[in-house]
């Protein structure tokens, strides 16, 4: 009797290990999907700034840079170098937020080379375009709200400033959702681009430039954890600015915010 209570448990022990060793598998496999879908869209991010950062050759010619626009003029080359450099090595899904970090950065110098060539002052460092950071820093804050939710003040550029304005639909980043062939807006795609968001919004936390609320979507949105939705006090805390302190220094928000980890079950609509 003892022998066969032993079997049993053996068999049990095995079976369990064997599962365990298989939703590892899957995890893994599933992890190495969602990082290579991600990495497309940066990969698309990348190719749109080095066309931006071509027209740049357009835009100076015949024009006598001085020291600033040549200093901004080398930036905007370098962080494409970075980008690019950096996509091509990317192993993590922390990687990619150091690909669309180079991005943003690299935008906003581009736009100070032009502010310089059309004799315009140089724009204010603001956060990327909520509805596609490809179009560069945002110039205002409009009041918006997705179908179904909360007018919520988000950072537009100017062309989708004009869009609101006169009743048109934004023009909205579309990535690959979960199922890898349908597009999304990026911040209704799922977890998996929480790093994609960390590199363009990570660095106004807490600078007041970004609304609260947003900037808990945008740095939470499926990080490290599954977070439920926001109650309406965390709400209203985000929303006065209170973050503890500066996201990349580690604050603890709920959950480990540096994980590679795509898991996680809210998307950035979850808060409107």
């Amino acid at each position: 009797m003892g022998f066969v209570f032993l079997l049993i448990l053996a068999i049990i022990g095995v079976g369990f290990f064997w599962s365990s060793h298989k939703e590892k598998q899957r995890r893994v496999a599933q992890q190495a999907e969602e990082l290579d879908m991600v990495r497309r869209t940066a990969e698309e991010d990348v190719t749109q700034f080095g066309e931006l950062v071509a027209d740049l050759d357009i835009v100076t010619a015949g024009v006598q840079l001085d020291e600033g626009g040549r200093q901004d003029y080398k930036r905007a080359l370098e962080a494409y170098d970075t980008a690019k450099n950096t996509l091509e090595a990317v192993q993590r899904p922390e990687d990619i937020a150091h690909v669309t970090q180079a991005l943003e950065d690299g935008r906003y110098a581009a736009s100070c080379v032009r502010a310089r060539v059309e004799g315009r002052p140089l724009p204010v460092r603001r956060p990327p375009c909520f509805f596609n950071p490809q179009h560069g820093p945002s110039v205002e804050d409009v009041d918006w709200a997705p179908a179904g939710g909360r007018l919520r003040p988000v950072p537009v550029c100017a062309a989708d400033a004009e869009r609101l304005a006169v009743g048109a639909e934004p023009a909205v980043r579309k990535v690959p959702g979960a199922d890898g062939y349908s597009r999304r807006a990026y911040w209704e795609a799922g977890p998996a681009y929480a790093q994609y968001n960390r590199g363009y919004f990570n660095g106004y936390a807490g600078s007041g430039m970004l609304p609260g609320v947003l900037m808990g979507a945008m740095l939470m949105g499926g990080m490290g954890h599954a977070f439920g939705p926001m109650g309406w006090d965390q709400q209203e805390m985000m929303a006065d600015g209170d973050f503890g302190q500066d996201i990349t220094g580690g604050a603890d928000m709920g959950g480990d915010l540096g994980g590679g980890d795509f898991g996680g079950d809210m998307d950035f609509g979850d808060l409107f």
